[in-house]
């Protein structure tokens, strides 16, 4: 694909932007090789401290270091989730009504964690390092997933970033021979949705917007007709 092509989406970039999901449930079908070569494209277009473009994606679908590779990170997954659910209280208060939001995201990370071996596609951007290890080195490797994530809701998929990989980092380091001053920012699991894009729950933009100074929220900060927004309600500022 030339850097002239466009490709041709069923969403605009605003709408888009809007209804990009966290895609946790897929087909059992597999991601076709011009899909993956598209969304990493888009990926790849992604800017980057000084554009370096040190960031690097390892994909996995099929094959033997793809099957171990999603073994790896599955029962590192669970390990992990388990410690989340005590430690966020999803096994009491609202977490233990079946109706609350809070329990249904539970639900949704149970089946999701206990699918992972399956997943279609697991994608491990990493980025190669410059420098010592700094909090701001992720602003030249997650923007990338911001468009990989759009671009497989354009062309019908979906995935959602994740950071299941840390309890079985150094097993996946060896097994795919990431070399050393390279380190894995996240895990991306992709697939065609088993149910469906649609608009994203969010806080009231004037949540999110001051003017001037901190606190006071601009007139303008209104949201679209039909905005859905999330039950959790507003974050302590």
């Amino acid at each position: 694909m030339s850097d002239a092509t466009v490709m041709s989406d069923s969403a605009g970039v605003l709408d888009a932007i809007a209804t990009t999901r966290s895609i946790r449930r897929y087909l059992a079908e597999p991601v076709p090789d011009d899909v993956l070569r598209d969304i990493c494209f888009a990926a790849s277009r992604a800017p980057s401290g000084s554009n370096r473009q040190n960031f690097r994606m390892i994909v996995l679908t099929a094959g033997p270091e793809a099957e171990a590779a999603k073994q790896l990170v599955a029962t590192g997954a669970k390990k992990l989730w388990a410690a989340k659910r005590r430690s966020d209280g999803y096994e009491s208060g609202s977490g233990i009504d079946d109706k609350s939001p809070k329990a249904r995201m539970a639900r949704s990370m149970d089946a999701y964690i206990e699918n992972l071996p399956t997943v279609p596609a697991l994608i491990f951007p990493c980025l190669i390092r410059h420098r010592a290890p700094t909090p701001t080195e992720g602003a030249s490797v997650y923007p990338a997933m911001q468009n990989l994530l759009l671009a497989a809701r354009a062309r019908g998929y979906g995935g959602v970033v994740t950071m299941w990989h840390l309890a079985a980092e150094k097993q996946l380091t060896e097994l795919l021979e990431i070399p050393e001053g390279v380190f894995v920012a996240a895990t991306v699991t992709l697939g065609k949705p088993a149910g469906a894009h649609g608009p994203v729950r969010r806080q009231p933009l004037a949540h999110f917007i001051y003017d001037g100074k901190w606190g006071d929220s601009p007139q303008w900060a209104t949201d679209p007709p039909g905005t859905r927004y999330t039950s959790a309600g507003p974050t302590k500022d």
